[in-house]
């Protein structure tokens, strides 16, 4: 049955004053999905091999992505006027960028739906279309279910951090950018 005739069904049950029959339809037609399998952190060492892996290209749609840390170089230390940031990443104070490049993984089977936590169930994407994905399948939401080849010869700028990183003294000052610089290194990024 149709999602919403569903919930219309349920409706007309709950109208009818009918609770009992409204939440056992609910149950049986139209169920929560639950976490069936434990979800880890994943340390950014692990997601920059990820993100090696795919080429730093969203797999979805084939468009560049990002290195982490040279966003966060550009956002907070080299451009902070024309490249803004803040930290718990307000929107209207953060530079679009940051949601549009920012690599991140996402689970092809969602750990909710019953996907495995590894590397064998994630694919890079951007932080804006990760958060659109949720819990659903691709299928699901009318994307191609075809991921997209990786872009030939691109790193996310990773060479770039790398070696400005080793010339810019607010770089190397930086928590947050050196915790990217010590996952690139330990990913065996160079």
């Amino acid at each position: 049955m149709e999602r919403a005739k569903v919930l219309e069904s349920v409706c007309n049950l709950i109208s009818a004053e009918r609770l009992d029959d409204a939440k056992t339809t609910l149950v049986a037609d139209y169920p929560r999905t639950q976490a069936s399998t434990p979800r880890g952190k994943w340390s950014p060492k692990r997601l920059v091999q990820v993100f090696i892996r795919d080429g730093f290209t969203y797999r979805y749609s084939g468009d560049r992505l990002v290195f982490p840390g040279t966003l966060r170089a550009l956002l907070s230390i080299i451009l902070p006027e024309s490249f803004p940031y803040h930290p718990n990443w307000k929107g209207s104070a953060t530079h679009s960028a940051f949601y549009e490049l920012y690599p991140t993984i996402d689970h092809i089977v969602p750990v909710a739906r019953g996907g495995a936590d590894d590397e064998n169930n994630v694919v890079t994407t951007s932080m804006l279309r990760n958060g659109a994905k949720g819990n659903w399948f691709v299928e699901e939401l009318g994307w191609p279910g075809e991921r997209a080849p990786v872009v030939p010869e691109w790193d996310g700028l990773l060479t770039w951090f790398l070696s400005t990183f080793a010339t810019n003294e607010l770089m190397r000052q930086d928590m947050a950018i050196q915790q990217w610089h010590r996952a690139a290194l330990q990913a065996n990024a160079i």
